[in-house]
């Protein structure tokens, strides 16, 4: 699992937040119960024993911060909201000065205002922020084996487009 998020963290930013995210989630559904973790988790994986050792200790350090952080019902870990900040600081940039990116985000400015319209809950953040969820969202819906609407489909295909190219283009400029 540690090793999944790393590779995911050094080739694409976004499944690596929406990794992290997922795990957040395993461990609040496991009651930050440790060993339940190992036992129904670790032992099912066809790991080598250092990579469950390496593993297993990572879930743990995830779930102290998430207790540091106060987040055992909702909210992420403040080094993946760190990331997720970052990243909307880069669109915000991007967009002033890209004509291919802001071309891909106004396709998908007409689902996120309709997501913005549907909203009853508290503020959700920023956009990337909107982006990132509703691509866990439907990742959640795909995994519990639920149908998601199809304006939920076609939004995440949009925000899909955007934050990949975010992505790619985040990365390359923190290599440069």
């Amino acid at each position: 699992m540690k090793s999944i998020a790393e590779k995911k963290k050094n080739e694409h930013l976004i499944e690596y937040i929406l990794y992290l995210y997922r795990m957040e989630d395993l461990i609040r559904a496991y009651g930050f119960n440790r060993e339940d973790l190992e036992q129904y988790v670790l032992t099912h994986k066809n790991v080598s024993p250092q990579d469950r050792t390496e593993s297993k200790a990572w879930l743990a350090e995830l779930a102290d911060g998430m207790k540091r952080a106060g987040i055992e019902e909702k909210g992420h870990l403040p080094e993946v909201q760190v990331l997720v900040d970052r990243l909307a600081n880069f669109h915000w940039k991007l967009l002033k000065r890209d004509p291919d990116y802001l071309a891909l985000y106004r396709k998908a400015q007409p689902h996120l205002l309709s997501l913005l319209a549907d909203l009853t809950e508290e503020n959700p953040g920023h956009e990337i922020q909107i982006f990132i969820h509703t691509l866990y969202g439907l990742l959640l819906s795909k995994l519990t084996g639920k149908k998601a609407p199809e304006s939920i489909l076609a939004a995440a295909a949009r925000f899909g487009e955007v934050l990949s190219y975010l992505d790619a283009h985040f990365r390359a400029s923190e290599q440069a």
